[in-house]
């Protein structure tokens, strides 16, 4: 058998295969910066781009079009670093933005990220450190070594703390590659040359060192051979010193050139990887230097390398552009160092630095070994450091504790447990033999601070023994272990009660949230309300019904607390808490009605009981909020009665909540109760809902009560909203009769809405003092004439001037008019007129006077106006009048005044004389009213001389209509006379425009002969001749040619063109042909006259290249194809290439296209000309033409002509033009129509193209060539996005072995995805079912298992479904289908494996049914496997349910360790049935959850003895002393029945038993009773029954033993006493001595001193303890009886 290797090698990505061209993988192209991300620059036909490949997708490509001299990516993100000569710039990719940008001062010959941070600069002279972070510049670290120079720099190193800087360089020298590498230490400043091609930094924790070891390492192979040095920098003091390792590096004899490129050093296994150029990995241990592997991982030149972070190995590139990894093999790497190096030394190392597995067995025996040889200390560590733990177990630490400690020494399970803490973290069993001794002396600080560190493992039973000492790091213990009702309950404890729900729900675990409030609340009240508000408004819903929450507040009395909750609680306003809302109010209502109130105020709540409430509120004095509650009509008016304690403004507001008939109602009640203190109230009330009410019902309630003021101010507030007529008249009579005659007049000059007769009839007859009020409203209502007469007729001449002076001088005329009317003198209305300074409508005045024939009569005021320098036409329209009436030379004024109106005055005129209509209307170009005063009046001279000097298109246009009777008449006299008269060409002009305008050519014609023909001065204006032309065109078609031969000076394009459109063709081409116009001559002849032989003659006659070129296009349109190229070609003119070629190929006219092509390749080298001459070669079979053509330079589109050539089937020509471009693409395609496969699939391969592939594909499958159409299927299935059109193919072809085997031979290519092995089992699960357990077993991981599993349905191929469920982790799933279909799918192994891994529990149930019907002797070896997750109780149901129970009897021994209710009881009964006593009697004294009793009766009446006394004795395990004798003496078990008597411990029962054996005569058991019972029965008792029965024989042993006892305890009591009162004298005799001897200071001695000569000092010698055992040995109880 093959070892295995300690390696993992893997491939990652093909870049070929992405598509990067070869020729850019290489090092001054490809950069690696980690495992993420490879950058590649490229160059494609000119364009410079950037291909960023993610190594964890690389099929998704990030291509950029970028230009640089090198791009590195971030080791960690998606930002880019980019340099171009000097400049440097930093991107980041996913937010598309610039992070930094420097310009350098000198090149950077080589530069790398250090750091997720900092990039690392290499210039010719120095290193520099840039960080991409702020603004911060390069900082220079050092100075490159002058031997350096020269060197390609391939790769920077720096250590952890960036205080070592590593520069390697390579240079060819003597026909080898020597490696330079200058090492610089940051502290010391300084540097030094070595000699390598690869190193790396380093830390290694060795053996008993506090802190990790610096390490540097590196490979040189030079002359005198290859070695790998390991050195230590940076030797921290209490270290132990690492020894120099140098090692010998193998490189075979073929690889005489390689040498190291690259080094990784992976600190999880403490591992070196050496790559070398040539493709060698080697792998040494750091510690030691030793070899542990080497081999040739890539045939190709590894140029780049970096740390492979997945698995901690090396990641490298070759130039093929293969992407490799190599990392340890954790499961092999320690064998493989045991067996292939055999250095188990080595592989201790390894397995206990880095966790690896493999060397368990050898490392136990070495803690063996080491624990036997009492090397204590030593075995510590080792277990401690034990590979995986392995030795970390609880028997372990017995072993060291058992261990006897030498004094002084530290006990070994000090010393494990100091290695476990330096180690990483205790685990479980652990850290509970640690924390007990630690808690118990009181170091609680060392375990808060191992807790912080992470360094123990916490739990539930670590919890509990902190509790006792401190609950908040109890609580963190049992947060960290995740024991919620613990952590509850410490939160609890601690009044933390915000945080129990949060970590409830955290957690998903719900304790019974009533209970804990209770209990919150009777300890710490003051908080518990916020508990209960957190449970109350939890986010899904109250965790407490707020019913049990507001009954736990009640039970403590707390009112105001039940009331910040429920306001909290409730402030959603739901209907659902109606009856909490209701509840809330009635107990506020009672104990604190303000509070009540406050929450009335608040609007919370509406779902209460409002009648209820309502009531409540009345009775506790709060009637506005109970009339907010009360809808009955007398319940309001009762309460409306106090409105005296009511707010005014809240009654007005509460009247809107009252329907209409209410309001008035309780308005009336208002009025009725108090007028004079509520009728401000009414009116506020009126007023604000006068629109509900209606103003007429309240006009109506005021006049009722006669109160005019309140009706004043009620009407007074609505009255400017209010459009009701009524409502201000009401006003208006309120307000005089209460004296407002100011508010009389505002509302007369304001309102818009009362009517005005009315209103002013109702003044008239008021009388009142001031007439303004009916001033305003005669004048407002146009009443004037009323209003004058009013005033005239009273005598009140003083209000008519006060009306026309100061309240509207515009009313002036119309009170002129009334005073005429009225008979009054012309020098008071002449006074008043010129007492009237203001303004007024002189047009009204002349109105008023002139229909009364009075107009003179202002002639004196309009005079004073002209006098005032007034410019208004009225004033003069006036005057005007008055002359012209008067005849007072009119004309005059009508010539030379310039304001008065033309129109008023000429309209004055018309019947008066039209000559002055004509003078007004002339003046002021009133054109309408000018031509019909000169058409009705025969004026046309007049009016024609007017139209030439006015200009005007449109009137001209109006007079020139067809409508106008008048119009001949006004043309002879423009035409005879009037344009004659001017010089102006400006006249001229317009005029004839205008008689163009009206379409009047004859007329037109008529006035141009005469102004051009006949020797005017206008004959040779060129405007005039071409009008005259464009004229007869037009009108008189027969006169163009005469006037063409004629005139000279007229433009000839434009009459030509106008000929042209009037149809004019033979004079059109006159004018062009005595123009010299020779191509527009031709057009007319082809385009108008329709003569191509006149064209094709006037084209010889001229032969000019425009003629021939215009002559070849309209042969062209006639589809004289041949007559038409040779036009173009006698033209030379290549310009209309596109139509020639068009209809020239379309009427299949190749060889005359060729000719013209041939000419249009001589003048233009277009693309298009080329490439249809290569179409007509291949069409006309010039093969040779064709090549020629190739061979030279050209510009033609060979792949479109290849393509034209392909789809018209001239496949020869297509294959000649495909090959002359190398589309081997198209050319495969072709070739297979050509019947030449073989090379058609040689051309796919080097077109490898995926639609290629398909095409050739697709044609050899239609010939049956399947063994081409398979090399062409396997570049295809490779593509995930054709396999499924490739299958289709096959499979509607019925070629089902065919793909088959297309697809088992693409199976082990490169680039097999998941795709090609799951198409292959849904093809064999349709169409070879045999082959696809095979097939799933191999290649059971890398299928898409849930398309496979509908495959697998679809053919009911059940046990493979089942497979595909359990590797799919769909257990649930696997079981059904087994137990659905079990003849094929079920297997008893398997199912066991399958069902204890499912997620639904129903599943079980199923399955013990399922093994009930079809498989019932296996079931208690399926329930043995489903005991951890099943419900005892239901499985004990469903079995006595269908009467099954022996058959799980095995079920019920192994289960009844649980003691659970049911297994016990099922199994009593299982047992009982089989009369297996002895079993019965194990199983009630090992398990205790039965109901004892029940059982006991049950067995009560057995008719087997031993049933009866295991009922006896639950009788007596349940202190049933009684029932256990009574059965115990039934039976004559009397041995039982004693053992009973004395368990009890009561001396009445062993008294009853006693009694019960001397009445039936049992001696024996008497005295054996007496025995057993000894401590119980009292010597009274017995001494007693003995005499009287005659037992003394019996009893005498007893008594003898009693006496004995009763005689030793009196002696030892009497002694005790006798060595007290001894004691006691000896202290005395020591008191009274003298203390400082005989006379000494002259005391008298204690003995004959009296009590009060004892000093006081030394009343305290006595002891005190003392007096309180002076009788204590008789104090108490008496055992003996005394």
């Amino acid at each position: 058998m093959t070892e295995a290797l300690p390696i993992r090698f893997q491939e990652h990505v093909q870049l070929q295969q992405l598509g990067i061209n070869s020729a850019n993988i290489s090092f001054n192209n490809l950069t690696l910066e980690s495992d993420k991300f490879i950058c590649i620059r490229e160059s494609t036909n000119g364009q410079n781009s950037v291909v960023i490949v993610d190594l964890n997708d690389p099929t998704n490509m990030i291509r950029r079009p970028i230009t640089a001299d090198s791009a590195i990516m971030n080791p960690v993100s998606k930002v880019i670093a980019l340099k171009a000569e000097k400049q440097l710039q930093i991107f980041n990719l996913e937010m598309k933005s610039k992070v930094k940008s420097h310009l350098m001062l000198d090149d950077v010959e080589y530069w790398k990220w250090i750091s997720p941070k900092s990039l690392a600069l290499v210039t010719a002279a120095s290193v520099f450190h840039w960080s991409m972070e702020g603004d911060s510049q390069p900082v220079k670290m050092f100075d490159r070594h002058p031997n350096l120079s020269g060197n390609q720099i391939i790769t920077y190193r720096v250590n952890s703390e960036e205080k070592w800087m590593l520069l390697i360089g390579i240079s060819s020298q003597a026909g080898r590659v020597v490696g330079c590498m200058q090492l610089y230490s940051k502290d010391r400043g300084v540097s030094q040359m070595i000699e390598g091609h690869a190193a790396a930094f380093a830390e290694l924790k060795l053996d008993g060192a506090s802190v990790s070891t610096k390490l540097f390492a590196f490979a040189v192979r030079s002359n005198a051979g290859a070695k790998l040095h390991i050195v230590e920098v940076d030797h921290k003091e209490g270290n132990p010193v690492f020894a120099k390792k140098a090692m010998e590096v193998y490189f075979p004899p073929e690889a005489s050139n390689d040498f190291p490129v690259a080094m990784q050093i992976s600190q999880k296994y403490g591992i070196i990887y050496l790559v070398t150029k040539f493709g060698f990995a080697h792998l040494y241990d750091l510690e030691t230097g030793t070899c542990i592997y080497m081999n040739r991982i890539s045939n190709e030149t590894i140029f780049v390398a970096a740390e492979y972070e997945a698995t901690s190995g090396v990641i490298v590139v070759n130039r093929k552009g293969q992407v490799l990894s190599v990392s340890v093999d954790e499961n092999n790497l320690v064998p493989y160092i045991v067996n292939t190096i055999g250095n188990p030394e080595l592989a201790l190392k390894i397995a206990t630095r880095s966790g690896l597995p493999g060397a368990d067995d050898l490392y136990t025996q070495r803690f063996q070994q080491v624990f036997q040889s009492g090397d204590y200390g030593q075995a510590a560590k080792m277990a401690a450091n034990s590979p995986r733990g392995v030795l970390r177990t609880p028997q372990t630490i017995e072993r060291f504790k058992h261990l006897t400690v030498t004094q002084g020494t530290v006990p070994p399970i000090l010393q494990y447990f100091g290695t476990l803490l330096e180690k990483g973290e205790l685990n479980k069993y652990e850290s509970l033999e640690l924390a007990k001794p630690v808690l118990a002396q009181g170091r609680k600080q060392l375990l808060e601070k191992w807790l912080k560190e992470d360094k123990l493992e916490c739990s539930e039973e670590l919890g509990d023994i902190v509790k006792q000492q401190d609950l908040n790091l109890a609580l963190s213990v049992y947060l960290r272990a995740n024991v919620p009702n613990k952590v509850i309950a410490c939160f609890a404890e601690t009044k933390q009660y915000n945080k129990i729900i949060l970590y409830a729900n955290k957690v998903g675990y719900t304790p019974d949230y009533a209970v804990l409030l209770q209990h919150i609340m009777r300890m710490d009240p003051e908080n518990g309300t916020e508990f209960a508000n957190i449970l109350a408004n939890s986010e899904n819903g109250p965790l407490v019904d707020l019913e049990k929450i507001v009954d736990v507040f009640m039970s403590q009395n707390m009112i105001q607390a039940a009331t910040a909750f429920l306001l909290e609680a409730l402030k959603d306003n739901l209907p659902q808490h109606a009856h909490l809302q209701t509840r809330l109010l009635e107990m506020n209502l009672m104990h604190a009605p303000q509070v009540a109130d406050a929450i009335f105020g608040n609007n919370m709540f509406t779902h209460y009981d409002r009648a209820s409430i309502a009531t409540m509120c009345e009775k506790a004095g709060l009637y506005q909020r109970a009339l907010e509650h009360y809808t009955d009509n007398a319940d309001i008016k009762r309460v409306l009665v106090h409105t005296h304690l009511l707010s005014p403004d809240w009654v007005v507001t509460y009247f809107g909540q009252l329907s209409v008939e209410q309001s008035i109602e309780c308005l009336r009640e208002m009025l009725n109760a108090n007028m004079r203190q509520n009728l401000q109230v009414v009116v506020q009330v009126a007023t604000k809902y006068s629109e509900q009410l209606g103003p007429s019902n309240l006009i109506e309630l005021f006049e009722s009560y006669k109160t005019f003021e309140g009706l004043y101010h009620y009407l007074g507030s609505v009255v400017n909203l209010s459009q009701d007529p009524d409502v201000i008249y009401k006003y208006i009579e309120a307000a005089c009769k209460t004296g407002q005659i100011k508010e009389v007049e505002r509302i007369c000059r304001e309102s818009n809405f009362y009517n005005p007769e009315r209103v002013k009839n109702f003044l008239k007859d008021a009388k009142l003092s001031d007439q303004l009020p009916l001033i305003i409203v005669c004048d407002r209502f146009d009443f004037v004439h009323d209003l004058v007469l009013y005033l005239y007729q009273n005598s009140l001449s003083k209000y008519i001037e006060t009306y026309v002076q100061k309240v509207n001088p515009s009313r002036t005329p119309a009170v002129v008019g009334a005073l005429l009317d009225v008979g009054c003198d012309e020098s008071v209305i002449k006074n008043l007129l010129l007492s009237v300074r203001s303004d007024m409508s002189v047009a009204d005045l002349v109105d008023q006077t002139e229909k009364r024939n009075r107009l003179k009569l202002i002639l004196p005021w309009l005079e004073v106006k002209v006098n005032e320098g007034s410019q208004d036409p009225e004033v003069y329209n006036a005057i005007a009048k008055i002359y012209i009436d008067s005849n007072n030379n009119p004309e005059p004024f009508l010539r030379s005044n310039t304001y008065y109106d033309s129109r008023t005055i000429g309209k004055y005129c018309e019947k008066r004389d039209p000559n002055l209509a004509f003078i007004a209307y002339e003046r002021g170009q009133c054109d309408v009213e000018l031509i019909e005063i000169t058409n009705s009046n025969m004026m046309f001279k007049h009016q024609a001389r007017y139209l030439i000097k006015r200009r005007d298109a449109n009137l001209w246009a109006h007079v020139l209509s067809n409508d106008n009777p008048s119009r001949r008449a006004l043309i002879d006299q423009v035409v005879g006379n009037a344009l004659l008269e001017t010089q102006d060409p400006e006249d001229v002009s317009i005029t004839v425009k205008a008689f163009m305008a009206a379409y009047l050519p004859n007329e037109l014609i008529e006035l141009l002969e005469k102004v051009v023909l006949e020797g005017s001065a206008f004959s040779d204006n060129r405007n005039l001749q071409n009008l005259l032309i464009l004229t007869a065109i037009q009108a008189e078609k027969s006169k163009v040619m005469d006037f063409i031969n004629r005139l000279d000076n007229f433009d000839a394009p434009d009459i030509a063109d106008h000929a042209i459109r009037g149809g004019l063709y033979e004079e059109a081409f006159v004018i062009y042909k005595k123009h010299d116009v020779h191509a527009s001559a031709i057009n007319v002849l082809i385009e108008h006259i329709g003569s191509i032989d006149r064209a094709y003659e006037y084209a010889e006659r001229t032969d000019t290249p425009e003629v021939w070129s215009r002559l070849g296009k309209a042969q062209l349109d006639g589809m004289r194809i041949k007559e038409a190229i040779d036009s173009y070609i006698r033209a030379n003119d290549p310009s209309n290439h596109a139509e020639v070629i068009t209809l020239a190929s379309r009427a299949e006219k190749y060889e005359d296209l060729v000719r013209y092509l041939q000419m249009a390749r001589k003048h233009s080298r277009e693309p298009h000309i080329e490439s249809e001459l290569l179409f007509a070669y291949a069409k006309t079979g010039r093969m040779s033409d064709m090549e020629e053509l190739l061979n030279g330079p050209n510009v033609a589109q060979v792949q479109a002509i290849g393509d034209r050539c392909y789809e018209e089937k001239m496949y020869g020509p297509a294959k000649v033009l495909y090959q002359s471009i190398s589309n081997w693409a198209r050319l495969s395609t072709t070739l297979v129509h050509l019947g030449e496969y073989q090379a058609a699939v040689d051309g796919a391969r080097k077109a490898n193209s995926t639609k290629v592939w398909k095409d050739v594909n697709a044609a050899c499958i239609e010939r049956k060539e399947f063994r081409l159409a398979q090399v062409c299927g396997l570049s295809l299935v490779v593509h995930p996005e054709e396999l499924e059109e490739l299958i289709r193919l096959y499979e509607y072809q019925g070629y089902i072995d065919e793909l088959m085997a297309l697809l088992e031979a693409g199976l082990g290519l490169e680039r097999a995805h998941m795709g090609m092995f799951t198409e292959l089992a849904i093809l064999y699960a349709r169409y070879r079912p045999e082959r696809m357990m095979e097939h799933l077993k191999i290649f059971w991981s890398r299928i898409n298992i849930p398309k496979v599993i509908n495959a697998c349905e679809e053919a009911h191929l059940w046990t493979e479904l089942v497979f595909l469920y359990v590797h799919y982790d769909e257990y649930d799933n696997a079981a059904i289908t087994m137990m659905k279909h079990s003849p094929d799918a079920w297997e008893h192994g398997a199912f066991k494996e399958v069902v204890v891994k499912v997620s639904n529990l129903e599943i079980y149930y199923k399955a013990l049914r399922f093994y009930l019907d079809e498989q019932p002797l296996h079931l208690n070896d399926l329930l043995s496997v489903l005991v951890p997750r099943i419900d005892h109780n239901r499985v004990i149901q469903m079995f006595q349910k269908s009467d099954n129970m022996p058959l799980i009897k095995g079920y019920l021994v192994s289960v009844q360790s649980v003691n659970n209710l049911a297994v016990n009881s099922a199994y009593h009964d299982l047992l009982i049935e089989e009369e297996d006593y002895e079993r019965l009697r194990v199983s009630v004294d090992t398990n205790n959850n039965f109901d004892n009793i029940a059982l006991a009766g049950r067995l009560e009446g057995h008719e087997l003895l031993e049933f009866r006394r295991i009922a006896a004795h639950l009788y007596k395990r349940n202190k049933k002393w009684r029932q256990s004798m009574t059965l115990s003496k039934q039976d004559r078990l009397y041995k039982d029945a004693m053992d009973t008597a004395a368990e009890s411990r009561d001396t009445a029962v062993a008294e009853e038993l006693l009694q019960y054996f001397v009445e039936s005569g049992n001696k024996e058991c008497f005295a054996a009773c007496l025995y057993i019972c000894y401590d119980l029965v009292r010597p009274d008792v017995v001494l007693e029954l003995s005499w009287r029965h005659g037992l003394t024989d019996f009893a005498m042993p007893y008594l003898v033993q009693f006496m004995r006892e009763y005689v030793d305890k009196t002696d030892k009591t009497e002694k005790l006493l006798q060595e007290l009162l001894a004691q006691q004298n000896k202290e005395r005799g020591a008191d009274m001595a003298p203390i400082l001897g005989p006379g000494g200071l002259g005391n008298s001695r204690m003995i004959t001193a009296g009590p009060g000569m004892i000093p006081p000092q030394q009343t305290g010698m006595i002891p005190s303890q003392q007096t309180g055992m002076s009788m204590g040995g008789f104090g108490g109880n008496n055992s003996f009886g005394f």
